[in-house]
């Protein structure tokens, strides 16, 4: 599903934000990503999504070389990935429910298609009651919630979230947890960046650390810190 062979990233700016990561991740495998700031957390995520090319080594994403596709084939690399962002980046002037269309819309969805999958999605998510709402109508965790709705609703082979809990409270945050977990269930691959050390000491899925751009620790049940 994705595999990361000898990667390297290093930016024009001379900073190396990943060297000589080596790691695959198989379909339907649920995976919490953690590390300090800057540990290259971001960048791992970038690269899978073609928004960054590896300087040195191969990421593979569901078949396709990431680092040899051309630009015209990487909105169908996108299209097999859904994304839950930390700052949520909701179009402030549409309902909820044409947020979550959006998704739909921009890939070329057939029209009839995108009213019953969007409802599917926003019922995935327990946010149905609020299809018509507009996003600053709804908290943190709700609007969290539709951002979930979003990337679902693609049905994608892969959901990347990147810090999706870290402007939620607790409780929004451990309701986000569980719906990954949830869609993971139903064969979807789920990567989570986070800094949240309850929730991943509380799932025990399997964690890989980064320090410094490498690879410290792969455990298939880890704790968010290492046991001694």
């Amino acid at each position: 599903m994705i595999h990361f062979d000898g990667v390297g990233k290093r930016y024009p700016t001379g900073v190396a934000a990943l060297s000589q990561v080596t790691v695959r991740i198989d379909p339907g495998e649920f995976v919490f990503l953690v590390g300090p700031t800057g540990s290259g957390k971001s960048t791992f995520l970038k690269l899978i999504q073609a928004i960054e090319r590896p300087t040195t080594g191969r990421v593979v994403v569901d078949g396709d070389d990431v680092g040899a596709l051309p630009a015209a084939a990487v909105p169908r690399l996108r299209r097999r990935l859904g994304v839950v962002f930390q700052e949520f980046k909701l179009l402030p002037d549409r309902t909820v429910a044409d947020n979550v269309a959006f998704a739909l819309r921009v890939t070329g969805t057939d029209p009839v298609e995108i009213g019953p999958r969007v409802q599917w999605a926003l019922e995935t998510v327990g946010m149905a009651p609020r299809a018509d709402d507009l996003p600053a109508r709804l908290s943190g965790g709700e609007q969290q919630r539709v951002c979930l709705a979003r990337a679902i609703v693609t049905r994608p082979r892969v959901v990347l979230a990147d810090e999706p809990t870290g402007n939620l409270d607790p409780e929004a945050a451990w309701e986000i947890v569980q719906l990954l977990a949830r869609i993971n269930l139903r064969g979807t691959t789920v990567l989570v960046s986070t800094h949240n050390p309850t929730l991943v000491d509380i799932l025990r899925r399997r964690v890989i650390e980064l320090c410094a751009g490498r690879i410290v620790r792969d455990e298939a049940r880890g704790l968010y810190q290492a046991t001694r």
